[in-house]
């Protein structure tokens, strides 16, 4: 799965939100991708070794921008599961390719985005 990025002539694949293998597409992709990863593990020495990275090859303020993503993102995600907040119909109809095509459908939390049965909009 490909999206534009901001540029016109750039690509994105999703495939590297769950494969940190392949290219994103994402100018330093590999270095945040890897960084995610570090935040959501438990490999402390690994998370100081790409902090490091990050301020050595992007700046102080590129390691802030990606870390408040990651918290960002981890809030609300957890807010939604906390809450079992469903997609929308009309959500799980349009996404349905990308979910499937990226395996999104075999993590635990989309128990919590599918319904409970895995049937989309019932809890």
């Amino acid at each position: 799965m490909q999206l534009r990025g901001s540029s016109p002539t750039s690509e994105i694949d999703l495939h590297a939100a769950v494969n940190a293998n392949t290219e994103n597409g994402v100018p330093h992709g590999a270095l945040l991708n890897t960084f995610a990863e570090a935040v959501l593990g438990t490999d402390d020495a690994k998370l100081d070794t790409v902090r490091n990275a990050i301020v050595t090859e992007l700046g102080p303020a590129a390691l802030v921008d990606a870390a408040a993503v990651i918290g960002g993102f981890m809030q609300m995600d957890r807010i939604a599961d906390a809450a079992g907040v469903p997609l929308d119909d009309f959500v799980v109809e349009a996404t349905n390719d990308v979910r499937e095509d990226l395996g999104l459908h075999n993590f635990a939390s989309a128990r919590n985005t599918l319904g409970v049965a895995g049937t989309p909009g019932t809890l």
